[in-house]
């Protein structure tokens, strides 16, 4: 017969194994990673702004979407450290986030977009969410006793984008020129993310390459006057592109959006 030690430690190693394949993971973040989930890694959260806001005092950020508190972004954006900011290319990226360990923890996953770039990571992967996404792990009602909490470990996963009723759309920056194009490119199902823009002029049949200036926007430096109206290639993260033919009319302007007839299956 095992005596009561043995039946203890049995009892003890049972319910440990229950825990972790009930998903629960260590409440402190270490190095390794671990997750339970193998679908899910761990990180840690924090969040900026306004309580209920999207992040940024002027509802941008570093990847320079605008109005990230609108449609479809919906404030439910995040800064990402390097590993998900990925020198911009991470511009754009939906994520599923949840947390588990805080009381106030719902446990549900909510998705999130990286539209920004986080500085002064706290952990390997560092989200530092709007008030807004931070809040919607909660519990119904306890939005602000999460927030309270300040950081808090949470897991993450890469999801593909969606952005119902969208195509792929482009902002012309304020300084474009005859001689200089700056394009900020938004809204891609799919991988969400953009790693090469390519340029077309009218009457031509080769691509240009442009290259990253900042977060989401490419840009092409001529050494001519460049002829419109312009079709754009974009890649993303896995290889696919997309063909918007002639997107950028003959008459464009600095500052004007141009929406095209394509999109990614997402």
């Amino acid at each position: 017969m095992a005596s009561f030690s043995s039946k203890a430690a049995l009892v003890a190693l049972l319910s440990l194994l229950v825990t972790f394949a009930a998903g629960a993971r260590p409440g402190n973040f270490s190095a390794s990673d671990f997750t339970a989930d193998p679908n899910w890694e761990a990180a840690r959260a924090t969040w900026y702004g306004a309580p209920t806001g999207a992040g940024p005092d002027d509802d941008g950020g570093a990847c320079g979407f605008k109005n990230v508190n609108q449609y479809p972004f919906s404030s439910m954006t995040s800064c990402g450290n390097e590993p998900l900011f990925k020198d911009g290319k991470g511009c754009g990226s939906c994520y599923q986030i949840r947390c588990v360990n805080h009381p106030a923890c719902s446990g549900n996953p909510e998705t999130v977009i990286i539209t920004d770039m986080n500085y002064y990571p706290v952990a390997k992967y560092h989200f530092d969410l709007s008030g807004t996404a931070f809040g919607a792990m909660a519990k119904p009602g306890q939005n602000d006793q999460l927030r309270h909490a300040g950081i808090i470990d949470i897991q993450f996963k890469r999801v593909p984008c969606n952005f119902p009723g969208l195509k792929v759309t482009f902002h012309v920056e304020e300084g474009s020129n005859p001689v200089y194009f700056a394009v900020l490119v938004e809204y891609e199902d799919g991988d969400g993310d953009v790693v090469q823009v390519d340029l077309m002029e009218a009457n031509s049949q080769s691509w240009t390459p442009m290259r990253e200036s900042w977060g989401s926007i490419w840009r092409l430096d001529s050494n001519h006057r460049l002829t419109a109206p312009f079709s754009l290639r974009i890649t993303n993260e896995s290889g696919k592109q997309l063909v918007a033919n002639q997107v950028i009319p003959a008459n464009w302007a600095p500052m004007a959006v141009y929406r095209s007839f394509v999109q990614y299956s997402s």
